[in-house]
């Protein structure tokens, strides 16, 4: 069993952010705990929102945990909404890293070519500062794009183009990468980039530094599905398993919660993920 800080979003109206990832690393057999970012009254898409940002209470907690000796063996960072918030959480991550707490980064940011309500060019730069210091970032092909500062195409990439925007994700610091939600060559699939060095979690190097997992997308956009993804690769990793087998087992479990769930009334509200834990 591992120890997992999850550092993001608390949505009252909802099944999305920490809320979906919760109860899933816990049923894969982990202590959980949490750090909200903000408590936010519903999804955004909704129209209207209230959003009560969480920086004072983080700025107090962390030394309590230090002198407490608390330690964690991964975090998992998500959506970041100030400045000082964001260079309070990478500080706190890199002193983590030196300590061997593995760093797993979501890059919530935006979809479909561009940013999610709220987000602004700065909060872009910030974000760079997260995949600085983490092990394993694994961005949609929206938020890549920003930040490697490729133009998003709708028609997506080439092989060649995926691989180069993974090597510029790693350019930035991060030592392994994911990008979800890409096309490449016409086909979806998530793509990624091994550890060219040891890290906390599993890899088979004889593989090459590259792999591209295909599939078949269910039409529908339901909230909550990338926080899904991030939940069971990293319950998985954790267990073991390879980043590549563990891409492939959360792709499947986002695509078998879809198909269940495909036909919810309010998909804005997310997937009911208590009621699906057979499907891990």
């Amino acid at each position: 069993m591992k120890k997992i800080l999850l550092i993001n979003d608390v949505v009252g109206y909802s099944h999305v952010g920490m809320v979906a990832m919760l109860p899933i690393l816990t049923y894969l057999g982990h202590s959980t705990y949490n750090l909200p970012t903000s408590l936010v009254s519903n999804t955004l898409d909704y129209g209207r929102f209230n959003v009560l940002d969480t920086t004072d209470y983080m700025r107090g907690v962390l030394p309590v945990w230090k002198e407490l000796g608390f330690s964690f063996d991964a975090v998992c960072t998500g959506l970041m909404f100030s400045e000082e918030q964001a260079r309070l959480v990478s500080a706190y991550c890199a002193e983590l890293r030196q300590q061997g707490t593995t760093i797993f980064v979501d890059p919530i940011m935006g979809d479909g070519g561009r940013l999610y309500n709220g987000i602004t060019e700065r909060q872009v730069e910030l974000m760079r500062e997260m995949v600085a210091v983490a092990d394993l970032v694994f961005p949609n092909y929206t938020e890549a794009c920003y930040l490697t500062g490729i133009p998003w195409r709708e028609e997506g990439m080439s092989w060649q183009e995926a691989q180069d925007m993974l090597d510029r994700l790693v350019e930035i610091g991060t030592r392994s990468a994911l990008i979800t939600s890409a096309k490449v060559e016409g086909h979806h699939c998530v793509v990624g980039k091994r550890a060219s060095e040891p890290v906390s979690f599993a890899q088979v190097q004889e593989e090459g530094p590259y792999f591209r997992l295909d599939y078949e997308e269910i039409p529908g956009l339901f909230h909550g599905t990338g926080d899904i993804f991030s939940a069971v690769l990293i319950g998985h990793l954790l267990k073991g398993e390879t980043l590549r087998q563990s891409t492939r087992t959360a792709m499947d479990v986002v695509s078998n919660l879809i198909d269940r769930n495909r036909d919810l009334p309010d998909k804005c509200c997310g997937i009911p993920i208590e009621q699906c834990l057979d499907l891990l």
